[in-house]
């Protein structure tokens, strides 16, 4: 069984739920602190062994490679003034992992970045993350889905709860009964018609097989291309796909300006250089709304 080195990270979404903070800057570099939204997804493959990081990108997306590259007139700088720690943090983003750009072409829909970049994971495995999405977990999820693929060879997609009323902004994944297996997956039903509350994410493990099915796979709703539409033909057409939850962690959405908040706050709360005093002033502002 064909090992997973490789993933494949969309990173062409233009942002538009936050404009205008994404007018001159790419969604992915919006900060969640200290780091960017791209650089926390960068870290949690690279925890997984990952070694090529593929972003397939647009014409406006030049931050993130610039982000991942190396600086020298900052590096000189940062060694000049002494700041060591710093200096090895600039140097360290550049050789996490082996970065390659592709363009997206093809129609709307978070299908088309994996067709994009089809060539480069011909006949082997690969992880397909979204690039505003994160899991804050204490082990790197991806490294979860990769242990989990060495085991059994299964196939899979990050699934977690919510609330009933939310379904329709997600897919939604039907299992067979008493198992992880997936029967069926649905891109954002209507509330009367989930068959669940398990909403799928940004992260997955796809192979050759589905990405076939992607080719030959039509627009769907909202005339976009949606890899959930391909998952499910395959499934149809008798493959095994499977659904995965996060071991102790959470998925963070951030592609909208209350979630990229509550995101913020998810990773500064879980930092202890700063948690104490965040509690003590959110506790002081709930006083003064009262």
């Amino acid at each position: 069984m064909a090992k997973i080195q490789k993933a494949v990270i969309a990173v062409a979404g233009s942002g538009t739920r936050l404009l205008p903070a994404t007018k001159a800057m790419p969604k992915e570099m919006l900060p969640i602190i200290d780091k960017p939204i791209i650089q926390l997804v960068v870290e949690e493959l690279v925890e997984a062994g990952i070694k090529d990081i593929i972003l397939v990108t647009k014409w406006d997306k030049k931050p993130l490679e610039d982000h991942f590259d190396r600086n020298f007139e900052l590096e000189y700088s940062l060694k000049k003034s002494g700041k060591e720690e710093r200096l090895k943090e600039v140097i360290r983003l550049a050789e996490m992992a082996n970065f390659i750009y592709v363009r997206q072409k093809g129609p709307y829909g978070n299908g088309t970045p994996v067709l994009s970049a089809a060539s480069l994971v011909e006949n082997e495995p690969f992880i397909y993350v979204w690039g505003d999405d994160l899991v804050k977990s204490e082990v790197s999820f991806t490294k979860q889905m990769v242990d989990d693929y060495n085991k059994t060879g299964n196939l899979m997609i990050g699934v977690q709860e919510v609330p009933k009323d939310q379904v329709d902004r997600y897919g939604i994944v039907k299992l067979k009964p008493d198992t992880m297996q997936i029967e069926d997956i649905i891109e954002k039903p209507n509330v009367k018609e989930a068959p669940s509350c398990l909403a799928d994410f940004g992260r997955m493990i796809l192979n050759q097989e589905i990405v076939d099915v992607l080719k030959e796979t039509s627009l769907g709703k909202g005339n976009e291309l949606w890899i959930v539409d391909a998952i499910r033909t395959y499934v149809r057409n008798g493959g095994k796909y499977y659904a995965k939850e996060i071991e102790d962690g959470k998925w963070l959405t951030t592609g909208d300006p209350l979630n990229y908040l509550k995101t913020i706050l998810a990773y500064a709360v879980g930092r202890d250089d700063m948690n104490g005093e965040l509690v003590e002033y959110f506790q002081k502002l709930i006083k003064l709304k009262k």
